[in-house]
């Protein structure tokens, strides 16, 4: 553990505080993009460390809660399917589409399956060849590519009864829809680390050109944090705006030619709704017609689904960083971890679940 505890020194961490405090001089906003980022921040306090010049606002990196309703409806009708073995990971399960979610369909008699990895799911497809066995595949791009193995590997043994329900989406044409709205508050990114493991950092360098804000990819621990608050708060005071690599143990500027080889091979760009924001061009991916066979969607035909999405349900605008969850008037009321309303409280990594169980109930910062 070693290796971990250098990242959570105390002793490094209240020396960078102290190097924040003494060069900030005017108010920022600064946005984390992924909610594995906002659970360490919330986990740790950092927030409630920093200068109050310093506001943190909570991005859109949480792959479960940006999944579409129209998605989970359609995920719900493939699941009541007689023939199918429906498989997620845990975190989609409790999410509610417009009636119910998939743990209730598992309740109604539905054969819903949690699994571990895409390739879980394709060995269920070898195990039941009479069966239609579906792998739901959500995430940003550090997901895609372990989905895009799982089909490409599906396709090279023959296996016709296997196929992805894609809901794949992108990080920099998110980043470029916040920065671009009227309402924008944002004015410098801690870019996810893991993402850019795998799709590196070079894509954000025309973002920080072209709206004049500091990048930083940014790991996950709290000496992580700390210093790519202290790298984005360098470039904002000195007028700077430039993509600065603070994952330097992780990240290269390409990031994996592997997994991004394998992403194109299987995936192509497509315009992408994503829940609570809105379509955003060319945010997203679907397979490419020379794996349409594994293609859910167009196998089950479940397109033409109405949804209903709950009025009181804010998370829309808390993934825009518009208002912090416990501003929102069904926080901790209506919507609870056992009773939710959107998918940020569901989530592992959605921001209402992390103020939720690190008890920030009530304050209305």
């Amino acid at each position: 553990m070693k290796y971990l505890d250098e990242f959570r020194d105390p002793k490094v961490a209240r020396r960078i505080l102290s190097e924040i405090r003494s060069l900030v001089t005017r108010p920022w906003v600064i946005m984390e993009i992924c909610g594995g980022q906002t659970h360490s921040i919330i986990k740790n306090g950092i927030d409630q460390l920093l200068p109050k010049e310093v506001e943190l606002v909570h991005g859109p990196g949480c792959p479960v809660c940006v999944t579409p309703l129209e998605l989970i409806d359609r995920a719900l009708a493939i699941a009541a399917r007689p023939n199918v073995i429906f498989t997620s990971f845990g975190d989609m399960l409790r999410v509610p589409g417009s009636h119910k979610d998939l743990f209730m369909a598992r309740s109604e008699g539905a054969d819903v399956r949690t699994v571990y990895s895409p390739l879980e799911a394709l060995k269920l497809a070898r195990e039941h060849p009479e069966k239609e066995v579906v792998f739901f595949a959500v995430g940003f791009e550090t997901t895609a590519p372990g989905n895009a193995m799982a089909v490409f590997q599906a396709k090279k043994e023959g296996l016709k009864n296997f196929s992805l329900l894609v809901s794949h989406v992108l990080v920099p044409p998110a980043m470029e829809a916040l920065l671009g709205s009227p309402q924008n508050r944002v004015q410098a990114y801690l870019a996810a680390g893991h993402v850019c493991t795998v799709m590196g950092w070079e894509e954000y360098e025309p973002i920080a050109e072209k709206f004049h804000v500091p990048i930083v990819p940014t790991g996950f621990e709290p000496v992580d944090i700390l210093e790519g608050i202290l790298q984005v708060l360098k470039q904002l005071e000195s007028g700077e705006a430039k993509v600065e690599n603070q994952y330097l143990r992780a990240v290269k500027r390409e990031g994996n030619p592997t997994a991004r080889k394998i992403l194109s091979e299987v995936f192509e760009i497509t315009d992408r709704k994503w829940r609570g924001i809105g379509e955003i061009p060319k945010s997203g991916y679907r397979l490419r017609e020379a794996y349409a066979a594994h293609d859910a969607e167009k196998k089950f035909a479940v397109g033409d689904l109405e949804t209903e999405e709950s009025e009181l349900c804010k998370s829309g605008i808390i993934l825009q960083g518009l208002l912090k969850p416990n501003q929102c008037p069904a926080f901790g009321a209506e919507c609870t971890p056992q009773t939710p309303l959107g998918a940020t409280m569901v989530s592992s990594e959605g921001a209402c679940a992390a103020y939720y169980k690190y008890q920030r109930l009530t304050e209305k910062d």
